[in-house]
């Protein structure tokens, strides 16, 4: 009978373990995510309230978040953003994590932030490249990706443009 206790509640503990590790983890996808929308904000030197809040809508969106957990995230994220040395911080986790589909829905999503302003800066195309590149997707996605929401973008009416 104590066996029985023990293996229960082994089982629940282990449960427990686990869930706070994939909880931990959609926290991690989440952050990264935040931290690269916001470098793309930053990426052609016009750091825009209009771009700003294209993240917001983002993250509400995509990860199924309340206003208020969106403006944290992307709070927290701008700091990463600003603090980190490389890409690599961010896109390692999401590589590891995210199947095709997921990182190609990123890709979206920060194609979305640079055709915002209905141009594409060099150093826009440069940073998606790179993410494209430390996400292992090829050349091929990356086009498909860029063609896809440009094309969207084309019918999206920006307030002061």
């Amino acid at each position: 009978m104590l066996n029985r206790f023990k293996t229960f509640f082994s089982g629940l503990v282990q449960i427990e373990l686990e869930s706070a590790d994939k909880s931990r983890q959609a926290r991690g996808i989440h952050l990264a995510t935040a931290a690269l929308l916001m470098e793309m904000v930053r990426a052609d030197f016009e750091d825009s309230e209009v771009e700003r809040e294209r993240v917001r809508e983002l993250l509400i969106g995509h990860f199924g978040l309340t206003p208020a957990d969106a403006d944290e995230l992307q709070t927290l994220g701008d700091a990463q953003a600003r603090s980190a040395s490389s890409l690599y911080e961010f896109t390692r986790l999401l590589d590891q994590e995210l199947d095709l589909q997921q990182k190609t829905e990123i890709l979206d999503m920060l194609w979305e932030v640079a055709f915002l302003d209905k141009r594409l800066d060099k150093y826009e195309e440069y940073l998606m490249r790179k993410v494209a590149d430390l996400l292992h997707l090829s050349h091929s996605v990356l086009i498909q990706s860029k063609h896809r929401i440009e094309a969207k973008m084309r019918n999206v009416q920006v307030p002061g443009n």
